[in-house]
């Protein structure tokens, strides 16, 4: 067995890059409503009619969800967990107990065999009850060992795990370590593989081990998790080809301690540790799929993954609103309701107008996930990063209409009679949501590359700095085909004919926002290609404009998505009307937001921006920093995470 290396990777940033170009899906095999936006085209016929579950599948969902609610409310004590910083073991064992460890997991294999549509709602419930909890359950199914061992894993692996998974043993995801978030290039956690003499690269073998040694930060669940999904480094070897890979570990392994239970701002409830592994043994077996597929396995899982957060960024929208009607209502100002003055009414109506848009789009990806014939990578991360953005500035809303009541704790309205109403809470339990699996900043990138795929693979070669004259001049010829036929369609469309969406013309008139955002993703697409041609290869250093242009994006899905939800309700005599008034106040509030932005990507201090952080890290504006104190404390920014032994006492404690 070789030596376990000692010393973190060292990469550029064209090395970073490389990395994350490899992980990433290449190929589009499958149509994408938000793939078609970004490139000018309003493709309603992927959206319109609204995709429907079946029939057993909302039955099988509404008989869990009714269980589920009766659970939350007689069994689930938020302040106790919010006051105790844990979840009762009892909880977690009656979630056990009622099969919500196994929502996503087949009944084949002992799950419930939830959809997405209907584990969404799920998250969304409990997750009001207690976003910890909704955290814990996430993170078990959505990044945990089931949804990577249903897409990668082999059967056997399948049969030994998905049965735990389902009834008894809570998963974690290991990536992030202390000196990697979103750079996983610089991976420093290795699997030594330990062949016995035999050469083993592919598939999921019986024999063998590897030798994990590192230390993995932020494990959701890890603290009392049974079953760990672990990303190493491989180091390349004869007959190993190496990589970053994923592996399935047993917490309980000889060489693991969990040195740390980490405390938070929001999501005091939540198991989140550091883990330490030092010379643990992993059967080669426990390997999912190949060697130096793991960051692909990872970003593959999170294409649906995702979506279990905004499922409880729509929840927690649901409980703003609740809260916001009943207190604006009871409150009284001036003679008359809080909730009648302009001032405050505006935030109810966004509140509610968000809330239903937030909804739509969830439902609508879901139900796409469900029937996977699109592809719906984009999407996932739109709704993950509309949904982190929105719920952040709703609960915000909510503390700002509640006023000095919104600021002041639940246990302290309690302790002088008034009702408990954990607003400052919420504000705290969602913002980790804008970091989580993906940072705002990160998915603004992460669906840029994407939303930009189509160009890159015509033209790429032409801004690639390292391509061969001969290769530039292929790229040309291919763009010149590929933009000879695209550019003509950008100029008019569908958007321009008051005819156009008749069917959302109805007492409430949808069809002028589905005419706006075809006008819209055309005019979104030349800006992207004027940026293209603008700033070529320089493009990826223009993060500004891309996040503008992502959320622009993100408004038109989000605007597509509740104009096809209000149809579907009103076809289903389901609160048509209602419906329709909000997806009306939605779009006319997005609208205006997306007229800003269209404004800001021309018009920025971006280059100015540059400057003054220049200026910042070379202490140029340091004497601005003076006449406070810091009441920081010692140590370094980055903790040293050397590979080796634990010092610490192992806090491990697996519920039973």
């Amino acid at each position: 067995m070789s030596a376990t290396p000692t010393t973190r990777p060292t990469v550029t940033e064209r090395e970073a890059r490389q990395v994350a170009e490899a992980a990433r899906e290449q190929q589009w095999r499958k149509p994408s409503f938000a793939k078609e936006l970004f490139l000018g085209r309003f493709r309603l016929d992927l959206i319109h009619p609204h995709p429907l579950p079946a029939d057993e599948d909302v039955q099988r969902g509404e008989e869990f969800l009714a269980k589920l609610r009766d659970f939350c409310e007689t069994k689930i004590d938020s302040a106790r967990i919010e006051r105790d910083a844990q979840i009762p073991d009892e909880v977690i064992d009656g979630l056990k107990e009622l099969g919500a460890l196994g929502m996503k997991i087949d009944t084949k294999y002992g799950g419930l065999g939830l959809t997405q549509v209907y584990y969404n709602k799920a998250l969304a419930l409990v997750g009001s009850a207690s976003p910890a909890i909704g955290a814990l359950l996430s993170a078990h199914q959505s990044i945990g060992v089931p949804q990577p061992l249903k897409q990668f894993g082999t059967q056997e692996q399948k049969d030994t795990f998905l049965p735990r998974c389902a009834r008894t043993d809570i998963s974690a995801f290991l990536l992030t370590e202390p000196d990697v978030g979103s750079d996983p290039a610089r991976l420093a956690t290795t699997a030594v593989p330990d062949d016995g003499g035999t050469s083993r690269s592919s598939g999921a073998e019986s024999g063998g081990h590897y030798v994990l040694d590192g230390v993995k930060l932020w494990t959701t669940n890890g603290v009392v998790a049974d079953l760990l999904v672990v990303m190493a480094r491989v180091p390349e070897s004869e007959g190993h080809k190496g990589g970053i890979t994923a592996f399935v570990v047993e917490a309980a392994s000889e060489g693991i301690t969990v040195e740390n239970r980490n405390a938070f701002m929001g999501l005091r409830g939540l198991e989140n540790g550091v883990t330490r592994f030092h010379q643990v043994r992993v059967p080669a077996a426990n390997r999912i799929g190949p060697e130096g597929a793991g960051l692909k396995i990872a970003l593959t899982t999170l294409n649906t993954g995702r979506l279990s957060l905004p499922a409880m960024c729509v929840g927690a929208g649901k409980w703003c609103l609740k809260i916001a009607r009943e207190w604006s209502g009871a409150r009284e100002q001036w003679g008359k309701p809080v909730a009648l003055h302009e001032a405050v009414g505006s935030k109810i109506s966004f509140i509610a107008a968000t809330t239903f848009a937030l909804e739509a789009v969830l439902d609508l990806s879901s139900q796409m996930a469900d029937e996977d014939r699109n592809d719906i990578r984009i999407e996932a991360a739109l709704a993950k990063l509309y949904g982190s953005e929105m719920a952040c500035l709703m609960a915000d809303e909510l503390v700002q209409i509640r006023g000095g009541r919104g600021f002041e704790t639940a246990e302290s309205l309690r302790a002088r009679g008034e009702r408990a109403v954990p607003a400052e809470q919420l504000l705290r339990d969602l913002r980790i949501n804008r970091i989580f699996e993906g940072s705002t900043e990160i998915m603004h990138l992460l669906i840029a590359r994407e939303a930009v795929d189509a160009h890159l693979s015509v033209a790429g070669d032409l801004i690639d700095p390292d391509k061969s004259l001969q290769d530039k001049a292929r790229a040309g010829a291919q763009a010149g085909v590929f933009y000879a036929r695209w550019l003509p369609k950008l100029v008019a469309g569908p958007g321009q004919l008051p005819t156009s969406y008749a069917e959302f013309k109805r007492e409430v008139d949808l069809s002028g926002h589905l005419r706006y955002v075809e006008r819209t993703a055309r005019k979104l697409a030349r800006s992207t290609f004027y940026a293209m041609s603008r700033w070529q290869g320089r493009m990826e250093t223009k993060q500004g404009f891309l996040g503008r242009i992502v959320d622009i994006g993100a408004e038109l899905f989000a605007m597509s998505a509740a104009c096809v939800r209000a149809e579907l309700l009103r076809s289903q005599g389901d609160h048509g009307r209602e419906a329709y008034q909000l997806a009306d106040a939605f779009c006319r509030q997005s609208r205006i937001r997306v007229e800003e932005l269209f404004g800001r990507l021309w018009s920025n201090t971006d280059d100015l921006d540059r400057k003054v952080v220049k200026g910042v890290l070379a202490g140029t504006y340091e004497w601005l920093e003076h006449g406070v104190v810091d009441p920081s404390g010692e140590g370094p920014w980055i903790a040293a995470a050397p590979p080796g032994p634990s010092t610490k006492e192992n806090l491990h404690r697996p519920i039973r």
